[in-house]
């Protein structure tokens, strides 16, 4: 009875099996192998193991399989084709040992075969939305790149005898921040500038930065004053635009005109970290612009004026919130929580616009993935 037991579970095992001598001569196949492979009983019986599979899964068996279940003795998991009857492939897994005899020689080589044509289906539907995913994160990159350059100058345009640099630094390849920035002329004689940050990222934040950037520069050709420029900015944003995300920003709006050998600012400060004024006698200090509201935060704001010369040697610098703070890695500090960008600022004073612009690049590069929020730079130098 037992006996009848072992031979039914052999033939009939949810799993294929067989039995080929040391040369890989099939000697016997289970009942189940057969009914898969499309094939009468006995009618393997005499057959190589390599009938049984592609003529790459072959060359695999002669190269691989083989050598390495008569060095190791047993093989597991292998993937390959076996071919039906019909000549249709069935993807299987293979288990393979070696019985050897007293003195040590191989006397039979015993595989076990699993069906894995559902794995293999699985395995492909893995791969196809992989792909797809892939493909998808790779348009979403692309549109965010489009999207961002197209809310950024693309050349800025400073006066004669000022030298200009920006940079901008997206901590992420796939979301858009919103911040922004931009140098163009008035007059003959005045430029405006603006550097800002919408809150929020996404679409939202990205149509909430272009409308910004439409009014500052509409507004800044009506009125030249900083603060009136900055009010009419905040009554467009507190009226009700339709946009889900919040029509908050903070923002810095400049203008530069022309005096002896350098140039006279006029700032408004909306809310915003202030500039550095690195100076051409080797000083680094902020421009006090510090008590300003946001802008569209209400409807009857503060900004805060401030004045200041740009002579030769001297150069401002303009930036957002994502370099000051991003993560030092340090617990929860902050890279300016102590005054750390002053302390680089004293150290790279006096500096050209471009030659702080490289610095701070190399700085947002070392915090590295510290730097969770966009960062723009915006540098307004006078040649020494």
């Amino acid at each position: 009875m037992i006996d009848a037991d072992i031979e039914d579970l052999w033939e009939h095992a949810p799993s294929g099996h067989l039995i080929a001598d040391p040369g890989g001569r099939i000697l016997r196949a289970n009942t189940t192998l057969l009914r898969w492979l499309g094939y009468e009983p006995d009618e393997l019986r005499g057959k190589l193991i390599g009938d049984l599979l592609t003529p790459g899964g072959r060359i695999h068996y002669d190269t691989h399989f083989g050598p390495l279940l008569r060095m190791k003795g047993e093989l597991a998991g292998v993937t390959v084709d076996l071919v039906t009857a019909q000549g249709t492939r069935l993807p299987m897994f293979l288990t393979a040992n070696v019985k050897t005899g007293e003195d040590g020689r191989p006397e039979l080589v015993r595989i076990s075969a699993l069906d894995a044509t559902d794995r293999r289906t699985y395995e492909q539907a893995l791969l196809e939305q992989r792909r797809l995913a892939e493909a998808e994160q790779a348009r979403v990159r692309v549109f965010a790149d489009t999207l961002r350059r197209s809310l950024l100058p693309p050349v800025l345009s400073p006066p004669p005898g000022l030298d200009a640099a920006d940079y901008y630094y997206a901590a992420s390849v796939e979301d858009i921040g919103g911040d922004f920035y931009d140098l163009f002329p008035l007059t003959d004689s005045t430029w405006g500038f603006f550097l800002g940050d919408v809150i929020g990222k996404g679409v939202d934040a990205a149509v909430m930065t272009g409308l910004t950037r439409y009014v500052l520069r509409s507004a800044a050709v009506s009125d030249h004053d900083p603060v009136r420029v900055l009010h009419n900015l905040n009554s467009v944003l507190t009226q009700k635009l339709g946009i889900t995300s919040s029509s908050l920003c903070t923002v810095i709006y400049g203008n530069l005109t022309k005096r002896d050998n350098g140039f006279d600012i006029e700032l408004g400060s909306g809310g915003h970290p202030p500039p550095l004024l690195l100076g051409a006698d080797g000083s680094a200090a902020y421009a006090d612009t510090v008590g300003g509201q946001a802008v569209g935060i209400t409807s009857t704001p503060h900004f805060v004026a401030h004045r200041l010369h740009l002579a030769p040697g001297d150069t401002l610098v303009l930036y957002t919130d994502g370099l000051t703070e991003a993560s030092t890695g340090i617990g929860r500090e902050r890279y300016d929580d102590e005054g750390a960008l002053l302390s680089f600022a004293q150290a790279h004073a006096p500096s050209s616009a471009q030659a702080i612009v490289d610095a701070v690049h190399g700085l947002l590069l070392d915090l590295g993935d510290g730097v969770q929020d966009d960062t723009a730079l915006l540098a307004l130098g006078v040649p020494a």
